[in-house]
């Protein structure tokens, strides 16, 4: 994929990912701008980018004015926000203020589309982060040595059209489910904590994680990675379902033989229904 010109504004949440496409696009000989949100996330960026700011969550006017003066037009979003936390520590700027008090609801993808919205009005060009890193994109298929039971693919099923009804009304990207019966479903607190509590309710869980039917999938498109293994052991989850095509699976060599190791199904999933 290219772009016209060679710069790509960064704007940076937490986590590995963001790094990952960094350095990708460093290596593609593109020249990148970085915003970010954390000193932490500011070192870890600052080898891979020309230059990276880290603001305050809400400095919306701030950003736009950083990318403006350095000429960059095509920006990608990628990574964690804690929601959470950007509500207890972040000031609103006054552009982002009026952002926030137009908003039809405050859920993700309604701000998130907002924050588009007003980056297109700016001159800017949002893409998505599957642009560049398609290699990091879920195929459909089993990953692991065990594949699911016959009751576990009838939990996939009925799981997958629970996550993708939460997903239209833009609450979360995940479900656990267990014998036909929703266990867990994502809000605000994350899929690693939606996980760890449904352990505390059912064991031998399935685990689904689904792009929001209503998503910009410029934004937000669903991220495991070892860490999402790691905490499916932790609550005794059995099988961990990624919708193909939609989410970016991280650390997938690492993930697959920890998931061997306790015996836990990962699957690239479709439902036929979805796709008719």
């Amino acid at each position: 994929m290219e772009v016209e010109d060679n710069k790509i504004g960064l704007i940076s949440g937490e986590g590995e990912f963001p790094v990952i496409l960094a350095r990708s696009l460093k290596d593609k000989n593109y020249e990148i701008i970085a915003v970010c949100f954390s000193n932490g996330q500011k070192e870890r960026l600052k080898k891979f980018v020309s230059e990276v700011f880290k603001i305050s969550i809400g400095q919306l006017g701030k950003l736009i004015k950083i990318f403006k003066e350095r000429e960059v037009k095509n920006l990608v979003f990628l990574g964690k926000i804690d929601k959470s936390y950007a509500l207890r520590v972040g000031i609103p700027d006054f552009k982002a203020l009026a952002l926030w008090k137009n908003l039809k609801n405050r859920e993700d993808n309604s701000i998130l589309k907002s924050v588009i919205e007003e980056l297109e009005k700016e001159g800017f060009v949002v893409r998505g982060p599957s642009e560049f890193l398609q290699e990091f994109l879920t195929p459909e298929g089993i990953f692991t040595k065990r594949a699911p039971t016959a009751e576990e693919w009838e939990d996939i099923k009925y799981g997958f059209k629970i996550a993708k009804i939460i997903g239209s009304l833009d609450v979360g990207q995940c479900v656990v489910v267990k014998d036909k019966m929703t266990v867990a479903v994502e809000a605000m607190e994350g899929t690693d904590a939606t996980i760890l509590r449904a352990g505390r309710l059912r064991k031998n869980t399935v685990v689904i994680k689904v792009a929001k039917p209503i998503q910009d999938l410029r934004m937000d498109l669903p991220v495991v990675g070892l860490k999402t293994v790691e905490t499916l052991v932790k609550s005794n989850a059995k099988v961990l379902v990624l919708e193909a095509g939609k989410t970016f699976f991280l650390q997938k060599e690492e993930a697959v033989k920890l998931a061997n190791k306790h015996k836990i199904s990962i699957v690239g999933y479709n439902s036929k229904e979805e796709n008719e």
